[in-house]
């Protein structure tokens, strides 16, 4: 390995990890942000127990990985360079922090795979990505998921009125309180599972690129550790924007439609992640925040709100895709148009950092009023928070 390769390796690492930390601040919210929103469990608590179950649950399964290192990229027909690698990385990098300085809970894994594969387009032509694996583990997964995670917690939330509608008001909400404590810890524990190892997956198609492991194997143990330990020290520090839309923006809710959401939310996503679907955590949770408000009688869900969550769903593949096509552009020119991008990729988060501290939400306000009323009703007790 000659050292521009040995360089540029160490930047698609370096890359990984930053994308795996931004990966655990916007995704903070998919495990936490109901319990926040329902005040089960405080602020910080909530994030340190997602940033500890995230990096235990990096090290459970590597279905997710070996779908990315072996599965939408055919590595083994074309020549993938690393170049390719860092350039989709830092298209996905890019739209993460652009739609968390708007406090749009969109598609991290989406984000990554659009700017993966349109850098992989650019640099190898279409005949490098497997589109039917793009389509069958990543495409239908996030069209299904959150739907089949909505009607779960429609469902759930439905029975949970029925079996407690002779119980009063405060018992209801002691009880769920203890409960959603237990089901936010295990959509943050799925989340290690399915979004820590999409970053392993990134590294090990990056080595297995320049030779330095065989293709079709699995990460390897220091990939695996450094990859939890990113994503878990990203989500301890608390993606607050998107965790106040997703707990206060969609729709208001109590601890049994949290409680039912996160157990809905969690059940999809490990089965997922068994069966190597790299599916959206953010999306799923969503869409059993949405089924959560739909379940309770007189509950209404901002639909305004959900439409833009969806427009930056659609988006995001493309988006990211198109990012990652130009950045890969630039580094097809050399060594010179790979320092250029990576110096570009940081004067934009910088200033995409800047401008977030126009308006900064953070473990004090997360639970203020949402920049959307859900209802006059809703609302007053959301700013008297």
């Amino acid at each position: 390995m000659d050292i521009v390769t040995l360089v540029v390796v160490g930047l698609v690492i370096i890359t990984a990890l930053t994308f795996d930390f931004t990966n655990g601040f916007h995704d903070t919210a998919n495990a936490m942000a109901t319990s926040i929103a329902t005040g089960a469990l405080k602020p910080k608590t909530a994030v340190l127990a997602a940033g500890t179950l995230n990096l235990v649950g990096a090290f459970l399964s590597t279905e997710v990985a070996n779908t990315i290192s072996g599965g939408i990229i055919n590595e083994q027909q074309v020549s993938i360079s690393p170049e390719f690698i860092l350039a989709g990385l830092l298209g996905a990098i890019i739209w993460n922090l652009l739609t968390w300085l708007v406090g749009l809970p969109s598609s991290s894994s989406h984000a990554l795979f659009g700017g993966l594969v349109g850098a992989v387009i650019i640099g190898a032509g279409v005949e490098g990505v497997n589109f039917a694996a793009v389509l069958t583990k990543v495409l239908i997964p996030a069209l299904v998921s959150p739907v089949v995670a909505g009607l779960a917690a429609f469902c759930a939330t439905r029975l949970i009125y029925l079996i407690v509608r002779k119980m009063k008001d405060g018992e209801i909400e002691s009880g769920f309180r203890h409960g959603q404590t237990v089901t936010a810890c295990l959509v943050a524990l799925s989340h290690g599972t399915n979004d820590a190892q999409k970053t392993m997956g990134i590294i090990t198609l990056c080595l297995i690129a320049v030779g330095a492991q065989p293709s079709g194997s699995d990460p390897q143990l220091w990939v695996v550790a450094v990859c939890g330990l990113a994503i878990a020290v990203g989500t301890y520090m608390g993606g607050w924007r998107v965790i106040r839309t997703l707990g206060k923006g969609l729709t208001e809710i109590n601890t049994p439609q949290g409680f039912a959401a996160e157990a809905s939310s969690a059940t999809t996503i490990l089965v997922s992640s068994h069966l190597g679907f790299a599916l959206s955590t953010t999306q799923v949770c969503s869409g059993s925040i949405i089924g959560s408000g739909l379940g309770k009688k007189g509950s209404e869900v901002n639909w305004s709100v959900a439409g833009r969550m969806l427009v930056a769903w659609l988006v995001t593949f493309p988006a990211a895709g198109i990012i990652g096509a130009a950045a890969c552009a630039l580094t097809k020119t050399g060594i010179g148009g790979v320092i250029g991008v990576v110096l570009i990729a940081i004067v934009l988060a910088f200033v995409i950092f800047r401008l977030s501290r126009r308006n900064p939400v953070n473990s004090m306000n997360v639970n203020d009023q949402s920049d959307v009323k859900i209802n006059a009703e809703t609302a007053a007790p959301a700013q008297a928070a």
